[in-house]
């Protein structure tokens, strides 16, 4: 090649570089953004503030950054807020895979959690959906198979062992590609959710065909009360509809009662003022009753205990952000909401901002003693689509505490151990702990 044949390409690379940049960064702005613009044009509506972010990655990078990497998960939303304000609470991004909008002030979410028509319930992934000491343990691993014992009973009669054992590692699976990028390619965690979602259907399949085959009606577990209900002109749930029920339920108690639970004995631990007084009333309620029971009405009148619980579900943000689609288009306070755009409910903000709960990273049950600020502890959602799970948590993770409160003592191994915050925020060690009794 000539010196000026090398000239001519070193030109045209130096040259072409600026705008081959310049397309990358704007790519997803003139894609998605300016055909909306010149639509709406005269008509007074504009998107809300943001970046797109790359072609195809969006934001994507940002949002590992400071979840995966800076493990500082409130440093996302602040950064947006301290660049476009925060007076409508909406920004435009582009995460897991798709153009979005991210509402994250209580009264931008209530116009999400009751605009039922507008915006519809949808994950990125919606494929998926003696005095002896007892030793060391992981909390998040033993308190996981023990919540997943009581679910199998409760809602399909699974007993203890290996199917459980092999469901629990499927469930694992979905739950790790419910936040993952929604790429469905070999090795990915987001493939390997939908491969899990499968063989769960499966399995489940299998017991709803046992069921069909006795012979009398019986009401058992909750798979049997799903196959009996009847809509008003007398039509039963379809087989896939009952299976795609108990996924979803199981999914929605199993990891947010694991969760809550894991962190209930990490904060606890830590505070010990807490823990005396948790104990303190439970240990009332136990010299009242015989052996172990313990009464639906004992446990709304744990009053202390129940403030825990609270506290323990406000500090353990199990689902930071929640997702809806906008069926049509819609708008918010002067900016569109385009149809077909992913709505990203930032709840995870509302419980960590000093604004809505004075000194936010402290546990701090006796916060309680006064009811939340309307709109700002949406811990399960908002709407009648709230979590399926919410109750199943609440009252699982007030049962767990009566006992574990009245019948152990534990330290933890690691108390200054990292977090991460994907897809589901704990220490990196999943709360390892030397129990004994007390």
């Amino acid at each position: 090649m000539t010196m000026m044949g090398l000239g001519v390409w070193l030109g045209l690379g130096l040259g072409g570089l600026p705008l081959l940049l310049w397309l990358l960064w704007w790519w997803n702005e003139l894609w998605y953004v300016i055909p909306l613009k010149l639509k709406c044009s005269g008509t007074g509506t504009k998107l809300p503030p943001g970046n797109m972010g790359l072609p195809f990655l969006g934001e994507t990078l940002t949002f590992l950054w400071y979840f995966k990497f800076l493990r500082r998960p409130e440093a996302f939303i602040n950064a947006k807020r301290r660049k476009y304000g925060d007076e409508v609470g909406l920004f435009k991004t582009h995460l897991f895979g798709t153009p979005s909008i991210i509402s994250f002030l209580p009264s931008a979410n209530k116009f999400v959690f009751q605009s039922e028509d507008d915006f519809m319930l949808k994950w990125p992934n919606v494929e998926l959906v003696g005095n002896s000491s007892l030793g060391k343990i992981k909390a998040y691993v033993e308190i996981k198979k023990a919540t997943l014992e009581n679910i199998g009973k409760l809602f399909v009669s699974l007993e203890p062992g290996h199917l459980l054992n092999d469901m629990d590692e499927l469930f694992r699976g979905m739950v790790n590609g419910i936040r993952a990028y929604p790429l469905n390619v070999p090795g990915t965690a987001y493939r390997h959710a939908l491969q899990c979602r499968k063989r769960l259907e499966a399995i489940f399949r299998v017991e709803l065909e046992k069921k069909k085959s006795r012979n009398e009606v019986q009401t058992i577990d909750l798979m049997d009360g799903l196959m009996q209900i009847k809509d008003e002109e007398g039509n039963k749930l379809s087989d896939q509809e009952v299976v795609d029920n108990i996924v979803s339920l199981v999914v929605a108690g199993y990891e947010s009662t694991s969760l809550a639970s894991m962190w209930a004995i990490y904060y606890l631990a830590k505070s010990a003022d807490v823990l005396r007084k948790l104990r303190e009333e439970n240990m009332a309620i136990s010299k009242n009753n015989i052996g172990d029971h313990i009464s639906s009405e004992d446990v709304s009148g744990l009053k202390y205990t129940n403030k825990v619980v609270e506290e323990t579900i406000r500090m353990a943000n199990i689902a930071p952000f929640v997702f809806r689609q906008a069926t049509k288009e819609a708008e918010y306070k002067g900016y569109k909401i385009p149809k077909d755009w992913k709505l990203l409910v930032w709840i995870r903000y509302l419980h960590t901002n000093p604004e809505n709960f004075e000194d936010p990273m402290c546990f701090n049950p006796d916060r309680w003693n006064e009811p939340a600020k309307v709109g700002t502890y949406q811990v399960f959602g908002g709407g009648s689509r709230i979590c399926a799970g919410n109750m199943l948590a609440r009252i699982q993770l007030a049962l767990f505490l009566h006992h574990l409160s009245i019948g152990y003592k534990w330290e933890l191994v690691n108390p200054d151990a990292e977090m991460i915050y994907l897809p589901h925020q704990k220490p990196v060690d999943g709360v390892e702990a030397v129990f004994s009794k007390l």
